[in-house]
C-alpha cells in the first residue's frame, strides 16, 4: 500500500535510504560520506512531495518528488529496502510517481541517479541526458530524463 508519508517517518525513511545504497556493494567510508545527502528531514517531507510504501505493517520503500518548477518535476530519491529488491515494489512506486505527476500537471520528470540504478530508470522510459560529478572524486550519477504523455 503506497501512502503519504509523514514527519514521524523521517528516520526510518532515512535508514531505508542507506541501507538500500549499501545493496550496491559501496563501502563503508563512501556510504558515510553519503549520509547528509540521503538524510530525509522532517523539513524536506513538509515541503516535498513524499510517499512511502507499507508492507506487512512496514515501511519497505518510498519517493520523494521535489515541487513541480512549470512543468517539470525532480525525483529526488526512490529507495526499497535490499531484502525487498526485484520484488515488484519499485515498480509499483514509479508507478505512483508517474500518476502523481500527471495529476499535478507536469510532462516530465528528471532524475539524478546511481549508476546502478540507470537500468531499472531506461526499462521504465527515461532517457540518459547527462551526466554530474558526485560527492565522491571520481564517481558521477546519471541524468535522466523521461517525457509524459499529457
Amino acid at each position: 500500500m503506497i501512502e503519504i508519508a509523514t514527519t514521524s517517518d523521517a528516520e526510518t525513511l532515512t535508514k531505508i535510504a542507506l541501507k538500500s545504497k549499501s545493496f550496491w556493494g559501496y563501502s563503508d567510508e563512501i556510504l558515510e560520506r553519503w549520509v547528509e545527502d540521503l538524510t530525509v528531514s522532517k523539513k524536506i517531507i513538509e515541503e516535498m512531495i513524499v510517499y512511502k510504501f507499507i508492507f506487512e505493517d512496514e515501511i519497505v520503500g518510498f519517493y520523494i518528488l521535489n515541487q513541480p518548477k512549470e512543468q517539470s518535476i525532480e525525483l529526488d530519491f526512490l529507495f526499497v529496502v535490499p531484502n525487498l529488491v526485484r520484488k515488484g515494489i519499485g515498480n509499483k512506486l514509479i508507478q505512483h510517481v508517474f500518476e502523481k505527476v500527471k495529476k499535478l500537471g507536469c510532462t516530465q520528470i528528471i532524475v539524478l541517479a546511481d549508476p546502478n540504478a540507470v537500468p531499472f530508470y531506461e526499462y521504465k522510459g527515461f532517457k540518459i541526458i547527462d551526466k554530474k560529478e558526485s560527492v565522491i572524486d571520481g564517481r558521477f550519477l546519471v541524468l535522466l530524463q523521461k517525457d509524459l504523455a499529457v
